[in-house]
């Protein structure tokens, strides 16, 4: 995820992002440390070209993913891996994992036969399916970031460790993002009015500082536990994308 001066919004601009793979992208798809009791440990390793290539297709999928157009796994084994097809899985999960940290989207497999697939709010959040406008990508992924954070640091977190979370991943306030625009706005005003969030001020606070809870809206649509469990199966398969101090319990 890099910042930009202006938000995407032509397909050969938002592929050109992916190209450019920013932190969370060179964490997934580089080279990483399979635990060798697991099948994947068997494989060969597999470049992050490969695994970029898939991406590419989930990410054209993931522009308009609300149609619910299924994704054949024919169509991304005729485009890589042509002469290594038992490199897929290996390619096809960092790719996902890919998709569901910045998109907020899971790939879920609904014919196992065929092998088709078809992409899911990431524990059950609905954000990117109330985007109508046609242009807008999905955001979800952020808003799982400041969700978990909250989460880990007690069920409150003041916004300057959120903002110094997420610049570790590229993403600052009052910048353009190329996936998520202008991330203050959407944290502290677009998700509030939507319920996700609450952006409350610290009580006596001289000057003014804020903190960040839960929203209502959250809370009926996922769990923290659900949230906890997450992070969990996150941090098992690669590096930890948060500081010591938000370590899962």
């Amino acid at each position: 995820m890099v910042p930009t001066n202006e938000l995407c919004t032509s397909e050969e601009d938002l592929q050109g992002q992916i190209q450019a793979q920013g932190p969370v992208e060179v964490q997934l798809l580089g080279a990483e440390a399979e635990d060798a009791s697991t099948p994947l440990a068997s494989f060969p390793p597999v470049s992050s070209s490969s695994a970029a290539v898939v991406v590419e297709i989930l990410f054209k999928r993931a522009l308009y993913y609300r149609t619910k157009e299924p994704i054949f796994q024919a169509e991304m084994l005729n485009m890589v891996l042509r002469d290594n097809q038992a490199n897929f899985p290996v390619v096809f999960r960092k790719a996902t994992q890919c998709l569901q940290l910045v998109f907020g989207l899971d790939v879920k497999e609904v014919d196992h036969r065929e092998h088709i697939y078809v992409m899911v709010p990431t524990l059950g959040l609905t954000l990117n399916e109330m985007q109508r406008d046609g242009q807008s990508m999905p955001k979800a992924g952020l808003l799982l970031t400041a969700l978990s954070m909250i989460v880990l640091a007690g069920g409150r977190i003041c916004e300057e460790k959120i903002w110094g979370v997420l610049s570790r991943m590229g993403i600052f306030a009052g910048i353009e993002h190329c996936i998520y625009g202008e991330p203050k706005e959407l944290l502290t005003q677009v998700w509030v009015q939507m319920g996700y969030l609450q952006y409350r001020q610290v009580p006596y606070s001289h000057p003014a500082r804020y903190k960040f809870l839960w929203g209502p809206w959250a809370c009926a649509e996922t769990s923290k536990q659900q949230v906890k469990d997450y992070l969990r199966r996150v941090n098992r398969r690669g590096p930890r994308f948060f500081s010591p101090q938000f370590a899962v319990m």
